[in-house]
């Protein structure tokens, strides 16, 4: 089997399951922060919006310098409708990436640096599970405590949520 064979249907359900996550976003909430040093509601769910991005870019480059890679500046979305329309985009692109690939190109490693630190060197297999997914999946849990917090009802995401009795 192809290790994006293996990957595609992980990368689907967990896309799924974020958007909907992400549908539960209300505009009227996007200020909120559980904690001075939190992001905002409106914040964290731009970067998650932005996560797939991540994918498309593991696949098509080798490395990543932090250096002088700009540090995102996650400005109030305008609405859960521009915040949807951003992340199928990215997942489309993402996941057009991922179905192209090659074994020989998801072993090649990626780097992540700053100038002549490096922080990580993997495979990009490795980097697609670790700092794509891995990374969405505990960024969502925290959206899914900030959608408890605000009232929000929670999705079912792995099982039944308080909101949500079944799957």
């Amino acid at each position: 089997m192809a290790i994006k064979d293996a990957l595609l249907p992980e990368f689907d359900h967990e896309m799924a399951q974020l958007r909907v996550a992400l549908e539960r976003c209300e505009k009227a909430s996007f200020g909120f922060k559980p904690h001075e040093k939190s992001w905002t509601l409106g914040q964290l769910a731009k970067h998650l919006a932005n996560v797939p991005m991540w994918a498309q870019m593991t696949l098509t480059t080798d490395e990543l310098d932090f250096a002088t890679f700009p540090a995102p500046k996650y400005e109030e979305p305008a609405s859960t409708a521009v915040i949807l329309e951003e992340f199928d985009g990215n997942v489309k692109a993402a996941r057009a990436e991922l179905e192209k690939a090659t074994d020989e190109a998801m072993m090649r490693t990626w780097t992540g640096r700053t100038g002549e630190q490096v922080h990580f060197a993997m495979p990009k297999a490795a980097i697609l599970r670790t700092f794509v997914m891995n990374h969405m999946i505990h960024h969502r849990g925290q959206l899914t405590v900030y959608l408890r917090l605000t009232g929000a009802k929670v999705p079912a995401l792995y099982g039944p949520s308080a909101d949500e009795g079944s799957m």
